[in-house]
């Protein structure tokens, strides 16, 4: 059994909170590039140079990347030979009050979904746990701007529906967005389950590496299918048109019931962000 203590989980938040949103993920930003290059439209491709200069400047002044730094999402894998010395879950919570705060990051959170009282830490954190085999901890900060968050859709489709209604689904998700959700974007795909365990699936499937390929052949073969049909729509780099509609797309699925077929987008904006640290 190995143990870490509470203080070691706070302090890491902390830090994955300020450097995930001062900091694009590699991938993300290769992405970026690679479509920049690739981009016939000029005006679409004028405005990825835009968001390229963006990232840097972020980069080089330690600024965040967007104004919006979003709700922290937390996930965790956590070994089952490892024990907490302290309170876990609200170590998670105090690390994004200290890295919100001293990271002088915009704090989005309010207390109460209709009273709307700003908790003014951007606490409390979004928790997801896993118990995972080994003796290590491995902690995510994800943030989740909600321009993009409230273009995200969940659908209990029937089973007949199949293949088809599932693209169709996604590919109208993305056109009813539009412009709203700052493309280029990143969709988390969930399929299968129930109806909230198809929420978590999408939520999830955002921390797969755009360079990294399903494992299953059939989703991969999915995902580059799904891919080609959103880029063109056509509607573009902040919705300016040309082919750079979405940088790329991750689907995780699960067991689910023969009357069931739940689907679930979740979409995110160009600075997908996430910082891991494994303790």
């Amino acid at each position: 059994m190995r143990t870490i203590s509470a203080a070691q989980i706070t302090g890491t938040v902390a830090r994955l909170c300020v450097q995930a949103n001062t900091r694009l993920p590699g991938d993300v930003s290769a992405a970026l590039k690679a479509c920049r290059r690739s981009e016939p439209w000029p005006l679409a491709q004028e405005t990825l140079g835009l968001l390229e200069d963006n990232l840097s400047l972020a980069r080089e002044r330690d600024l965040p990347i967007c104004q919006d730094t979003g709700m922290a999402c937390v996930f965790v894998e956590l070994g089952q030979e490892v024990h907490i010395d302290g309170g876990f879950e609200e170590a998670i919570h105090q690390g994004v009050r200290q890295g919100y705060t001293e990271g002088y990051l915009r704090k989005s959170i309010v207390s109460d979904p209709l009273r709307r009282v700003n908790t003014e830490d951007n606490t409390p954190a979004s928790i997801t746990v896993r118990i995972v085999p080994g003796d290590r901890c491995t902690l995510t900060v994800a943030p989740k701007g909600f321009g993009s968050e409230n273009m995200s859709r969940l659908a209990m489709l029937k089973p007949a529906d199949g293949v088809e209604g599932v693209k169709r689904f996604v590919v109208d998700t993305v056109r009813l967005a539009g412009p709203n959700p700052c493309p280029p974007t990143v969709l988390g795909i969930g399929i299968g389950g129930s109806f909230d365990k198809v929420a978590a699936l999408a939520k999830h499937a955002l921390l797969r590496p755009l360079d990294e390929k399903n494992p299953d052949p059939f989703y991969a073969a999915l995902e580059a299918e799904l891919l080609e049909e959103i880029n063109a729509l056509g509607i573009g780099p902040q919705g300016f048109g040309g082919r750079t509609t979405c940088l790329g797309l991750a689907i995780e699925t699960a067991p689910t019931h023969v009357a069931g077929l739940p689907v679930a987008v979740n979409v995110s904006c160009h600075v997908t962000r996430r910082a891991t640290e494994v303790l």
